[in-house]
């Protein structure tokens, strides 16, 4: 299977909409083509469905035979993209560091970083009792072992 051509192909059909972007391109055993995207503002059924039929019918049956995936991202799965980032910029995050873990409202992307924002209660600088600070961390994209989006109910 000519993965260039593939690749070139998924990204034409990314091109028609500017708002959506790769996350991951898999060519798995038994001819297996995996596409998972996602756009800024999320994506719909129809656009999945509209990229699958425009990577497929750009591909010869004849030629080989393959299965085909379009999905869009779990919201289980780890960020993977700095654009996934972006796109959620005011959600809070749970990132997980080489020795610790964070977790606060996504404030800043940058291509180098991400800074996130928590409330933390800590003893008052003078007498008794804790007092309410807001605390702010900048942590490196090099730095973040895994980052996913905190699902609240």
């Amino acid at each position: 299977m000519e993965h260039d051509k593939i690749k070139h192909l998924v990204e034409e059909a990314l091109s028609e909409n500017k708002d959506l972007f790769l996350i991951d391109l898999k060519f798995l055993d038994e001819n297996k083509i995996y596409i998972e995207v996602d756009g800024d503002q999320g994506i719909a059924l129809s656009e999945c469905i509209r990229i699958n039929r425009y990577v497929e019918g750009n591909l010869d049956r004849e030629e080989e035979d393959f299965s085909l995936e379009v999905t869009s991202p779990d919201i289980a799965n780890p960020l993977v993209v700095k654009r996934q980032y972006t796109k959620n910029i005011g959600r809070i995050l749970v990132v997980k560091l080489a020795e610790s873990k964070v977790e606060g409202t996504l404030k800043e992307v940058t291509e180098e970083d991400i800074m996130l924002e928590w409330s933390a209660r800590e003893p008052k600088p003078i007498g008794k009792g804790k007092v309410t600070v807001i605390k702010n961390q900048t942590i490196s994209f090099a730095d973040i072992k895994e980052a996913k989006v905190k699902i609240i109910f």
